[in-house]
């Protein structure tokens, strides 16, 4: 959901700096030296934490996803028109290409009044903008409620697993019992956790990738499924990989 998604890179010259200082005691160039990383770690530290500061679960989103003509000529479109996104109450937060195709798109607005924004999705300029930017598909939009995020999610590669469950609590129950460190260790690192704001039974997930091939087995697999099929999970799930749009 940055993903939900803002590119985090990082020094973290802390422990480097940390070697430093306890090799020396006196008031040396060294120690001097040692000071200034510490102080650039610091801050380098404190830009990490203050990456996604609006970004505090829970909060709603608008998830847009269509197919373009052409992306480089689609983006200046998209880009003149957050003038109109945001009298609607919409903040952008990324724009996600997909890994197969780079034509196709989702895009996820923070949204401050879900009224609002629904009626700055039924405005027939929206669809207008639309066509003159080239969009080629029919725009398929979901509203979702965050009620997990993680703001130090910093992948490029990502994936949106949307579905539907039979009942929310009982599925939460299960996806927590797996538990995230199992998921990390699929190469799928917990970004957000929603529900649709119409369907509270519609969870969408999103993940960040730190190995792709890991991850599409993963989250294909016979054992994914058959824990999804006792978690509740109604139907076939939608998997979307993306790479977070420059």
């Amino acid at each position: 959901m940055t993903r939900i998604r803002k590119v985090l890179q990082f020094l973290p010259a802390l422990i480097l700096a940390a070697a430093l200082v306890s090799c020396g005691g006196s008031a040396t160039k060294g120690t001097g030296d040692s000071t200034k990383m510490a102080d650039t770690a610091k801050k380098a530290d404190t830009t990490k934490k203050a990456m996604h500061p609006a970004l505090a679960a829970p909060f709603d989103v608008l998830a847009i996803t269509h197919d373009v003509k052409d992306y480089d000529k689609w983006r200046p479109g998209y880009n003149t028109d957050s003038t109109n996104r945001k009298a609607a109450g919409l903040e952008d937060l990324v724009v996600g290409r997909g890994t197969d195709n780079g034509n196709h798109i989702v895009i996820y607005e923070k949204v401050s009044d879900i009224a609002k924004a629904k009626a700055f999705a039924a405005d027939p300029k929206l669809k207008d903008a639309m066509d003159k930017a080239g969009v080629i598909s029919k725009p398929e939009l979901g509203y979702f409620h965050v009620i997990r995020f993680n703001g130090d999610s910093k992948e490029k590669q990502w994936v949106v697993v949307t579905h539907k469950v039979k009942d929310f609590d009982a599925w939460v129950k299960v996806y927590d019992g797996e538990g995230k460190d199992k998921r990390a260790s699929e190469g799928l690192v917990d970004v957000a956790l929603a529900r649709g704001t119409d369907d509270p039974n519609l969870v969408q997930l999103v993940f960040d990738i730190t190995d792709m091939a890991k991850a599409k087995a993963a989250i294909t697999s016979p054992e994914k499924k058959k824990l999804m099929e006792s978690a509740g999970v109604i139907g076939k799930p939608s998997i979307e990989f993306y790479t977070t749009a420059e």
